[in-house]
């Protein structure tokens, strides 16, 4: 079982940048056993898959929107994955989620059973 915290969300203008961080305490089985992804939910939409990596951090996935602009990363020493977000664009704005599961594929949205509670990223125009 993993507990997941983020933070970094905030207001920021578009052309902007934030840092997400998602803290990850694990019992049963190591945080590095994990394969971590980042998911969004605009008001009124359904939830997006943005990105994953995968336990050691040499596969990732990014969804088509993202790419160029938001970098995934993972320290598993501080238990921790980050997503590091450019050149924002109003239509990023969203409740940004942390999420972990066992196994599976990193590029696959599903099969995460483990998800935080969410940070709130506005982007203005």
């Amino acid at each position: 079982q993993v507990h997941l915290v983020e933070s970094g969300g905030g207001l920021v203008q578009a052309g902007g940048s934030l840092r997400l961080s998602c803290a990850a305490s694990a019992s049963g089985r190591t945080f590095s056993s994990y394969i971590m992804g980042w998911f969004r939910q605009a008001p009124g939409k359904e939830r997006q898959f943005v990105a994953g990596i995968s336990w050691s951090g040499g596969t990732i996935y990014y969804a088509d929107f993202v790419k160029g602009r938001f970098t995934i990363s993972r320290d598993n020493a501080k238990n921790t994955v980050s997503l590091q977000m450019n050149d924002l664009k109003p239509e990023d704005t969203a409740v940004y989620y942390c999420a972990a599961k066992n196994s599976g594929s990193v590029s696959a949205y599903y099969g995460y059973g483990y998800w935080g509670q969410g940070t709130q990223v506005t982007v203005s125009s």
